[in-house]
């Protein structure tokens, strides 16, 4: 085997192609201790509620009632899990005809638990539902060509 190329090499430290071609961004997990810490949450299903293109989807979808505690106990605040919690949902909402997302939605979506979910988790507190089951999918799903992209559609367009 060859020694690797000093040009794979930073600071003395061996990095991966993705890290050469990258910036990496270290992120926490998001905490729910606190009235900022809470506050940033929110802020962030904010954001993700702002992007959401389903029919049905009403202000508050992921940020009032129950939902932030909900999404937090899911995914431990952990952005990816977060991530492809909705991300899953949201297709399945997609392909079932219910365009929203709401818990009882959720409960069915399975996500995995492959990265740490924090210091002050313990199992217990973010265990599946019991009800998880994988989703069934549909024979054809929801036609997306005309839904909104957003900026980056105006950006490509400009």
């Amino acid at each position: 085997m060859l020694p690797p190329l000093e040009s794979a090499r930073v600071h003395g430290l061996e990095v991966t192609q993705t890290e050469r071609r990258f910036e990496m961004v270290e992120l926490d997990h998001f905490r729910y201790d606190t009235p900022q810490a809470i506050q940033d949450f929110t802020d962030h299903l904010q954001g993700i509620e702002n992007h959401l293109r389903l029919l049905k989807s009403k202000t508050g979808m992921l940020t009032s009632g129950n939902m932030p505690e909900y999404l937090m106990r899911r995914s431990g605040g952990v952005v990816g899990i977060l991530g492809r919690l909705i991300a899953d949902g949201a297709q399945e909402a997609m392909d079932s005809g219910k365009e929203t997302l709401d818990e009882a939605l959720l409960d069915g979506i399975v996500i995995g638990r492959e990265e740490p979910v924090g210091p002050a988790a313990t199992q217990d507190q973010f265990a599946e539902p019991a009800q998880a089951k994988p989703r069934a999918g549909r024979a054809r799903g929801r036609n997306t060509v005309f839904d909104d992209h957003g900026s980056q559609a105006a950006t490509a367009a400009g």
